[in-house]
C-alpha cells in the first residue's frame, strides 16, 4: 500500500497527541534522503521519521536504530544551525494532500522569536522536504527541482514555496451524500467501484479504496452496476469520519509465512485464510514493523552492490570450476586401461610394427570362465614404433594417476571457497550498517579478494561491534552477523566456560552464551540456540538442528577462511526461532 493522505491524516494526528509542544533537541540525517527528529515533551523523548525517498516515504514516530554518517550532510548542518531547540508549535496537512507542514517556533540570527516551516511531500518519486522560513520562502530543500526537471513547478532555494498542481479530484473529507451520489450517477455503471474512488477523490490508495468496496459489497472489484450507492457511501463515510475524528486500527497483513505485504489504518476485511492480520498499538509501531525489514535490504542492497556482484561473479567462477574438474576426474577413470594397453603392446611387441593405425591383441593374463581369453582393440600412433606406443600408454596411465590425486585435492580447495563465499553471502543478507560493510569488505580484502574490489583501501583496524542479546534469565548472548565478528565472538571474547552455537551444516552466525561462574538453565540454552538459527541461512524454517559446545572445544585449522572453526564434541538442539520473541531480546 502507498503512504496516503489518509495514513499521512492518521500520523500527524499520532504526533500532533504526542509531540505538539515538544523541543527538537537533535536533528540526524542517517541516509541522504531521511531525517530524524530527536525531540523532549512531557509526554518524554520521541523520534520523529521523516523519509523523503523515492521508494518507501514516510513520517511517524520510530524506534528504530540508525546508524549516522561520520560528517553530517550539509542539509542536516543547516537544519540544526536553525532548529534546534524549537518548538513543534503545529502540523497541518492542507487539504488532504500527502504534503505535512511542521511549523516551528524557534529564534532568528539576532535573537528575536520567529516561526520556520518544514515541509514534508510524502509523493512516491516526487517525495522532498523543503525549509522555509514563515513567508515560505525557500532556505533550503532536499531535492532542487528546476526546468529540466519540471515545468510546472520549480523549487529552489531563494523561490516561494508553492504547492504540488491540484489534481482535478474532490477532497473527500469534504465529500456529502448529495456531492458523492452526483459522481456516483456521471460515472459508467461498467467502471469498476473501487475505480471509481480513487478517480473522484483525492489521497485514497488503492488499497483502502477496494477495502471501502469490500465492506459495502463483499467483493472488491464489483462494478458500479451490482453496487449499491448508499451502501457504498456508508463504507466510504465511515473511513471519512474515522480520519477526520483521528480515530486508526493500524493494521498489517502478513501471508503464511509471515512476511508483510499490506498495512492501512484501518482493518483490512478484504483478505482471509491464508493471510494474517495483525494489531498494533500505534501506527508508528506498524510503519515500523513494516518498513524495517524491507528498508533495511534496499540500503544494504544499494550500498553493498559492489560486494554482491564480487560474491556473485566469484560463485560463478568456482561453480564453473568445480564443474571442469569433475569432468577431468572422471576420465581418470581410464588410467588403468591405459596401463592394461601398454602391458598389452609390450607383451605382444613382436606382432607389431611402425605405421600400424590399430591392433586387436589377446590378453592372456585374464581367462573366461569358456576357456576363451579377451580381446582389446588398441588404437596405435602410426609415427610411432610399437615400443614408443607402450611408452605413450604407461605416460597417459602416469598422468591420470598424478592427475586423479590433484584434482581431488584442487576439488576440495574450491569447494571450501565456495563454503566460504555463501558464508559472507550469508553475512550480507544480515548486514545492517555501514559498519557492517564496512567489516564484509575489510574480511574480503585480506581473504585475497582486494584486488577485485575497485576503489578500496584497507582502513585501521577496530574491534567489531557485534550484536548483543539477554536471555529471560539476564544471560548475555553475542551474536555475529559476518565472519570478522564471527571470529572476533569466538577467538576474542569467548572464555573457557562460555557455550559456543551455531547451525548445523549450513552458513550462519556464531553465537555465544556468557556464562561467567554461572551454569545456565534449560531456558537459556534453547534461547541463544534460537537465535543461532535465526541469523542463519536456516532463517524462518522450523525444527532447524543446532550444534552447542563449550567455546574451549572450538579450534580454528592452521591457514583457514575467517569464520572457519572444527569442533569434534558436542551436543544438538532442535529449536524453531520466533523472530519477534528474539527481537525483544535484543540489547539496543
Amino acid at each position: 500500500m502507498a503512504f496516503d493522505a489518509g495514513m499521512l491524516a492518521g500520523v500527524i494526528s499520532e504526533i500532533k497527541s504526542e509531540a505538539l509542544g515538544a523541543k527538537i533537541e537533535k536533528i540526524h540525517q542517517p541516509e541522504k534522503d531521511q531525517l530524524i527528529l530527536l525531540t523532549r515533551s512531557i509526554n518524554g523523548n520521541k523520534k520523529i521519521l521523516i523519509d523523503a525517498g523515492a521508494n518507501n516515504p514516510r513520517i511517524c514516530f520510530t524506534n528504530t536504530q540508525k546508524e549516522n554518517p561520520l560528517s553530517p550532510p550539509m542539509f542536516c548542518m543547516l537544519l540544526r544551525k536553525h532548529l534546534s531547540g524549537a518548538k513543534i508549535a503545529d502540523i497541518i496537512q492542507p487539504e488532504f494532500e500527502r504534503v505535512a507542514i511542521f511549523v516551528l517556533e524557534t529564534y532568528d540570527e539576532l535573537g528575536f522569536p520567529c516561526r520556520r516551516l518544514l515541509i514534508a511531500e510524502i509523493m512516491g518519486k516526487y517525495s522532498n522536504l523543503i525549509f522555509t522560513d514563515e513567508n515560505k520562502k525557500i532556505i533550503s530543500l532536499l531535492k532542487t527541482v528546476d526546468f529540466t526537471t519540471s515545468s510546472l513547478r520549480q523549487l529552489l532555494p531563494g523561490m516561494t514555496y508553492e504547492m504540488p498542481p491540484k489534481q482535478q479530484k474532490a477532497n473527500p473529507l469534504e465529500a456529502t451524500w448529495d456531492s458523492f451520489f452526483d459522481e456516483y450517477e456521471k460515472t459508467a455503471t461498467e467502471k469498476r467501484a473501487d475505480k471509481f474512488i480513487i478517480d473522484s477523490y483525492l489521497g485514497i490508495s488503492a488499497a483502502l479504496s477496494r477495502e471501502i468496496v469490500f465492506r459495502a459489497t463483499s467483493h472488491t472489484d464489483t462494478p458500479l452496476l451490482y453496487c449499491d450507492a448508499e451502501s457504498l457511501w456508508q463504507s466510504f463515510n465511515e473511513v471519512m469520519t474515522d480520519i477526520k475524528n483521528g480515530h486508526s486500527e493500524p493494521t498489517m497483513i502478513c501471508d503464511e509465512n509471515g512476511k508483510p505485504i499490506e498495512y492501512c489504518f484501518t482493518p483490512l476485511s478484504q483478505y482471509s485464510s491464508p493471510m494474517i492480520s495483525k494489531k498494533f498499538n500505534t501506527l508508528g509501531e506498524l510503519i515500523d514493523a513494516f518498513f524495517d525489514g524491507r528498508d533495511r535490504e534496499m540500503r544494504v542492497k544499494q550500498r553493498a552492490s559492489d560486494i554482491l556482484n564480487l560474491l556473485t561473479n566469484a560463485e560463478s567462477r568456482l561453480i564453473k570450476k568445480i564443474g571442469a574438474q569433475e569432468s577431468e576426474l572422471a576420465d581418470c577413470v581410464h588410467g588403468d586401461e591405459y596401463k592394461k594397453y601398454g602391458d598389452l603392446i609390450t607383451s605382444n611387441i613382436y606382432m607389431l610394427s611402425r605405421g600400424m593405425k590399430k591392433a586387436t591383441l589377446i590378453d592372456y593374463s585374464s581367462q573366461n570362465d569358456d576357456g576363451s581369453f579377451n580381446e582389446f582393440d588398441i588404437e596405435l600412433d602410426e609415427r610411432l614404433t610399437p615400443a614408443a606406443n607402450a611408452q605413450k600408454m604407461y605416460k597417459k596411465y602416469n598422468k591420470a594417476k598424478n592427475a586423479k590425486v590433484e584434482l581431488t585435492k584442487q576439488i576440495s580447495i574450491a569447494k571450501s571457497e565456495l563454503e566460504y563465499i555463501y558464508t559472507v553471502f550469508d553475512a550480507l543478507t544480515k548486514a545492517e550498517t555501514a559498519s557492517d560493510l564496512s567489516e564484509i569488505r575489510e574480511e574480503l580484502h585480506s581473504s585475497g579478494y582486494a584486488s577485485k574490489m575497485k576503489g578500496y583501501t584497507a582502513k585501521k583496524h577496530t574491534s567489531p561491534t557485534v550484536t548483543k542479546f539477554k536471555t529471560d534469565n539476564g544471560f548475555i548472548v553475542l551474536c555475529g552477523k559476518n565472519n570478522t565478528q564471527n571470529e572476533y565472538i569466538t577467538h576474542r571474547l569467548a572464555q573457557k566456560n562460555d557455550y559456543w552455537f551455531h547451525v548445523k551444516g549450513r552458513p550462519g552466525s556464531h553465537v555465544l552464551l556468557v556464562c561467567g561462574d554461572k551454569e545456565p538453565e534449560v531456558k537459556d540454552f534453547t534461547q541463544a540456540a534460537e537465535i543461532a538459527a535465526h541469523y542463519s541461512k536456516a532463517c524462518g524454517e522450523e525444527n532447524v538442528e543446532v550444534d552447542y559446545t563449550l567455546a574451549r572445544n572450538v579450534k580454528k585449522p592452521t591457514g583457514a577462511k575467517p569464520g572457519l572453526v572444527i569442533y569434534h564434541t558436542n551436543w544438538s538442539a532442535v529449536v524453531s526461532p520466533d523472530s519477534e520473541k528474539i527481537a525483544e531480546m535484543k540489547i539496543k
